[in-house]
Formats: structure tokens, C-alpha cells, sequence
């Protein structure tokens, strides 16, 4: 259903400009007019189409491109994602197109998620961005991969994230970057660990817990913050040496936490890398002064 209509530029009476409610079915009678188009990556199809069940589409200028010939030129995957979404979305589509114009497509500077918080005024951008997203995959996939095109965050989910909650972001990029100086971990994994942990602690344990961490003063050789301060920043695998990736880092965060503040199973404690099918731990609830 056509619900908007732009006129023609005169210079250009070929190329029609319209907004679309693009259905599933639409969509497949789109994409039965592809004829060159790029290679289908099936985790972005799956980002944009979780993206439209979260109710965060948006009408923007990028949409759907049919040649002057009608194949389709650009929006597969937002087809794709319309398609698995079973949901109908609003699209701005353009027919006429000059076939030439495929190769220059989507080949500008995307907007990042720091450029998407600049606005708010915050510091550390880059990290920022990092912390919300990690912090953001924890709760929603915290047990498979945080890389490649599945595990994105749309820029206006971070964004919502951080209004949600600035003052707790906020500390928690200030806390990794001094935390990360004296831990195996990067900035990113020791915020995101940091903010995960203070969510179910009162700031007097998280005090005592970050000065140990930091200083590693008179503590003894059972306590949980003296084994995090000693994981190493590189493993040993089959002759090489690689930093662990962020979930493993934020993991091992977790895990000594979680021992500093059940001490009775600090025995237990074991920090290194997920195991294969390994759950990614949970951070202990603190209700009590120690």
C-alpha cells in the first residue's frame, strides 16, 4: 500500500520516489526482480528483523532501489528481514535508478553508535558505545557469539539504553578505565563487568571491591580479587598467543565477583576462558553489609 507520494524531479521524470508499506508478500515479489545484488548475510537479515519485532523500525532514506529496468539494485536484506519478521514495515522505494549507480551503493561511512551518542554530551565516546553494547548482549544472548553481524545493536537501542540509565554508564566507563590498568581485562569487558556486578551490590561492597582490585594491598592468597588481578592479558593455544574475547573476559570478571562475595565457594573459583556449551555466569545478588 502506497501511504506517500514525492513528485518526479522534472530533470529526472524516470526515477519515482515512493513510501511503501512493504508487506511479506511484497516483499518476496521484490525479490523475485533481483538480478545482481550483493552476497545475503543472514546475520544482518537477522538483526534488522529482530529490530522490527522490537517495534524500532524507522522510516529513513535508505529503502528499497529497483533499476529503470525494475530489477532490484539495493534492500535485499531489508527484504530478507520483513520476510522472517512476518511483519510489515514502512519503506521508502525508489524505481529508475540508472543501473551504473550499483557499484557506489552503501559505500559512505556508516553512522557508528558513538557518533549516535555525541549529542548527549557524554565523554568517551567509543567506550561508552562498547560498554551498552556488551552490556546489552549479556542480557539478551549472553551464551552465544558477541561478534560478526548477529550479535548487532542498533544504534538507537544503545542510545535508548544509555537514557535509560547515564549516571550508572557513566561511572561504569570511568571505573574500566582505571580498572583495565591493573586487570587482565580491556576497558570495555572491565566497565561492562563492573556495571553488571553493581547492579545487584549496595556501593559500600563495590568500594572495598575495587580498591582490592586496584591496589591489591594486604589481601590474602584465597581472595578473589588478588586471582582476577593475576589472570594474564594472553593465553598459550597451539604455539601462539591471542587476548581472550569479550565474553570470556566479562565471564572471568563475573566469576571472581561472584566468589568475593560467596567466599565459602572461592575453592571453586576457576578463572579462564568459557568452556565449549559453558554458560556465561551470572553475577551473585548482594543484600548484605560484609
Amino acid at each position: 500500500m502506497t501511504i506517500g507520494i514525492t513528485e518526479p524531479d522534472k530533470s529526472k521524470e524516470s526515477l519515482v520516489q515512493q513510501i511503501i508499506r512493504v508487506t511479506p508478500e511484497i516483499a518476496e515479489t521484490f525479490l523475485s526482480r533481483t538480478s545482481v545484488n550483493r552476497r545475503l548475510d543472514r546475520g544482518q537479515v537477522k538483526a534488522l528483523s529482530e529490530t522490527i519485532l522490537r517495534g524500532e523500525w524507522k522510516l529513513t532514506h535508505q529503502g528499497i532501489a529497483f533499476d529503470e529496468d525494475g530489477a532490484l539494485l539495493d534492500g535485499q536484506h531489508r527484504l530478507h528481514a520483513i520476510i522472517e519478521a512476518k511483519t510489515p514495515v514502512d519503506i521508502l522505494v525508489f524505481n529508475g535508478l540508472p543501473r551504473d549507480v550499483f557499484p557506489v551503493l552503501d559505500t559512505g561511512k556508516r553512522r557508528s553508535a558513538a557518533d549516535t551518542l555525541l549529542s548527549t554530551g557524554a565523554k568517551y565516546l567509543t567506550l561508552l558505545s562498547s560498554t551498552i553494547r556488551h552490556v546489552i548482549l549479556f542480557n539478551t544472548m549472553p551464551n552465544d557469539s558477541w561478534s560478526r553481524s548477529r550479535a548487532h545493536v542498533s544504534n538507537d537501542r544503545i542510545l535508548a539504553a544509555f537514557n535509560g540509565d547515564k549516571d550508572r554508564y557513566g561511572e561504569a566507563v570511568a571505573i574500566g578505565r582505571g580498572l583495565s590498568k591493573h586487570l587482565f581485562a580491556s576497558q570495555t569487558a572491565a566497565a561492562v563487568g563492573f556495571f553488571l556486578t553493581t547492579e545487584v551490590a549496595p556501593a559500600a561492597n563495590v568500594d572495598e571491591w575495587i580498591s582490592g582490585l586496584k591496589s591489591g594491598a594486604s589481601l590474602d592468597p584465597g581472595d578473589a580479587r588478588l586471582a582476577l588481578r593475576e589472570v594474564p592479558w594472553e593465553t598459550q593455544k597451539r604455539g601462539t598467543r591471542r587476548r581472550m574475547g569479550m565474553r570470556d573476559q566479562v565471564a572471568i570478571y563475573i566469576k571472581a565477583w561472584n566468589a568475593w562475595v560467596e567466599p565459602e565457594k572461592a575453592s571453586e573459583l576457576r578463572l579462564r576462558r568459557l568452556r565449549k556449551g559453558e554458560k556465561m555466569p551470572r553475577p551473585v545478588d548482594v543484600k548484605f553489609d560484609r
